[in-house]
Parts: C-alpha cells; structure tokens; sequence
C-alpha cells in the first residue's frame, strides 16, 4: 500500500492508456445508443460528448482518455465528406457569392466584439480576455494567440470557447428540428438510403488515391500550421481530385457515426470547469455570450436568406458560431446545402486565422497606449 492507500498494481491498472481508453470508448458508445434511442439529433456526436463529459467527472477513480490521433482521424473522414459536396459549378455559385460572404463575416465578428464588450462590464473580466473567448469559431487560434499575451486569462479563454461549442452543438439542432426553421423531418434516412445503395464496393478502387491524398494533405497542412489542418487538407485534397475526373462516393452511415464518436468523445474531455475561479458567474457569462452570439447569428441568417435563393436551415448553418465540421453533420441531418455552409464556415475560418490576431493585437496595443496616456 502507498501512502493514498491503493495497491502498485491498482495504480498501475488505472494509469494504464489502454485501459483508460477503452473505459471511455464504452461510455462513449452507451451515449451514442442512448441519444440515437431518445432521437436526439447527432446522436453520436452529442450522445458521446455528454457521457464522456459527465462520465470523467463522476468518475474519479480513472481518467478518461481519448487521442488526439483518433480525433483527427474523425476530421479526416469530415473533411472528405465536405469536399465531395463541390462540384464546378458549386465554385462558381461560391464566386459570386464572396462579397456576401466578406460582409457577413465582418458582421459576426463585429457582433461578436459588441457582446464581449457587453459581458465585460458587466463581468468587469477585462474586454481583451472576453473578446478572444468569443471570436466564432476560433478555437485554437485564439487560445494560442492568448498564450502569447500575458495579460489575458487562459483559462477563461478556453472555457468561453468550448463552453459556446458545446452550446452551438446542443441548441443548433434543437433550433434547425424547431417550428422556426420549418424542417419536418431527419434526412438521415435518406443519407442512409443512398449510401446504403451504393454500399462499400462503390467507394473501390478511388477511395485508396482519396484516402491517400487526404491522410498527406492532413499532415502536410498540420506541418505548415493550416487551420484546422485535419480538416481543411482532406477536404481540398478530395475537391481536387473530383474537379480532375475522379469520382469520389459518400460514405456509408456507419462510417460517418464513428466519425462522430471520434470528435464528440474528445469535446467532452476538453471542458474543464474544475480549473476555474468564480464557476457561477464564469458559466453564467458563458451562457450569456452564447446565447447571444446564436441570437445575432438567427437575425443575420434571415437576412442572409432574403439576399440569396437558399433556406433558412442553409443560411443559419452557414452563419452559425460553431466548427465547420459540427455544422455539416447537422446540415446532412436537413438536407442543407453543403457546399454553401461550408463556404462560409472555410472563408470564416482562414479570416480568423490569418486576419483576425494581427487586428487584435493592434486592437489590444491601441488600449494599452490609450491607458499610458490616461495615466
């Protein structure tokens, strides 16, 4: 016995990673069959989040664990399903609609900078800390940003943002399945239908040259630092090879439910509220700024919807706060156009990877200079 009186050997039981894995793998699956039983939307992206989340938290006597590996074997899978979604002719209706695309962009984040300034004062949290815990869809662009200011506080950064996931992810599906959205009905049965037609034997021999170019675009762009590399690299790697005559067929339901399994597993590992000061007002603020956040993205998306032949379902989907890959599950769930909602999801993403940092920081030099001067 050891001084916290368990036994080398129970010690050693529970820090084994197998184990460890294979504990969260099972309650990652009762999720998944729990939500599908209940007819939750997503039911193994959300069904495997909760248990997971909820399941390393009651129990303490194991730390659940989940690789990033797997993980970003489920990003791949994502990211090929996106790109079969774009066709010649899909590239050209995105074309013509880049200028709506910058406006509306400018208008979430613009939106997105007005609520942090609102929960600032109320929270009196200082406003650089809120505003980069509520940039959409920037998860790990920000976090690494707020790494590099000492000023800011990590750990409320991290907690805004996936704590606004989690709730794009629950109350998305809610909303798009509700009277508001007019959508009767899960087209999951259709997805089901199709791919069950085509089956396994359709995907051979392409999808070896598909596969391949996916997994080396994946870890090229993860070398060179490309957002959300095990994504966007699949995803372009399968556009290129379709505009070069390949044809690429979707994957079969059972397929794309692992793939959920494999992202919802490791979002329910990645809040911890236990690392948090002042846990009340910190989720309370965190409900505020994504209720928020939703409530600006259901305004815009009805504009969005007057401007352009596309539905409302489509419009929210493509404007909605989440992650690219979270809003094309649910888009397949609606018969969303994919091709649109992930336009917008992609150039929001490069815009916050590559515009957004050099305009905080000068945003953030700015207050500094401001508060000298005032001093």
């Amino acid at each position: 016995m050891d001084s916290t009186g368990h036994s080398p050997q129970s010690l050693t039981w529970k820090e084994n990673k197998w184990i460890r894995f294979l504990v969260t793998c099972v309650i990652a699956v009762l999720g998944g069959f729990f939500f599908q039983l209940i007819h939750m939307p997503i039911p193994w992206l959300l069904g495997s989040m909760v248990f997971v989340l909820i399941g390393s938290k009651l129990w303490r006597g194991i730390s659940f664990y989940w690789p990033a590996q797997i993980r970003n074997t489920g990003m791949i899978i994502i990211g090929y399903t996106l790109g079969l979604s774009f066709t010649a002719s899909t590239l050209v209706q995105i074309g013509q609609q880049l200028p709506t695309m910058i406006l509306f962009t400018a208008l979430l984040l613009l939106c997105a900078g007005g609520i942090a300034f609102v929960v600032s004062k109320i929270s009196g949290i200082p406003y650089p800390t809120i505003l980069m815990g509520s940039i959409p869809g920037g998860l790990s662009q920000m976090v690494s940003l707020a790494e590099e200011m000492k000023s800011i506080d990590l750990t409320v950064v991290t907690f805004l943002q996936v704590s606004r996931l989690i709730m794009i992810m629950f109350s998305v599906p809610l909303l798009i399945f509700s009277p508001l959205f007019h959508v009767t009905g899960s087209h999951s049965a259709a997805i089901s239908d199709a791919a069950g037609a085509s089956g396994y034997a359709a995907l051979f021999p392409h999808i070896w040259l598909f596969a391949a170019v996916c997994i080396l675009l994946a870890v090229v762009g993860q070398k060179i630092k490309f957002p959300t590399a095990f994504l966007l690299g699949p995803m372009i790697g399968t556009i290129l090879l379709n505009l070069s005559g390949y044809e690429g067929h979707s994957l079969p339901p059972l397929v794309l439910e692992f793939s959920q399994l494999m992202m919802g597993s490791y979002i329910g590992l990645l809040l911890k509220p236990e690392n948090l000061k002042n846990k009340v007002k910190i989720v309370l603020l965190a409900l505020l700024n994504g209720v928020a956040l939703i409530g600006c993205s259901i305004i815009l998306s009805l504009l969005l919807e007057q401007l352009h032949d596309i539905t409302l379902a489509t419009s929210f989907l493509s404007l909605s706060p989440g992650g690219m890959d979270q809003m094309a599950f649910i888009a397949k769930e609606v018969n969303g156009d994919l091709s649109v909602i992930t336009s917008y999801q992609l150039f929001r993403t490069l815009f916050i990877f590559f515009a957004v940092p050099p305009l905080l920081r000068l945003i953030f030099r700015s207050m500094l200079m401001g508060k000298e001067r005032a001093h």
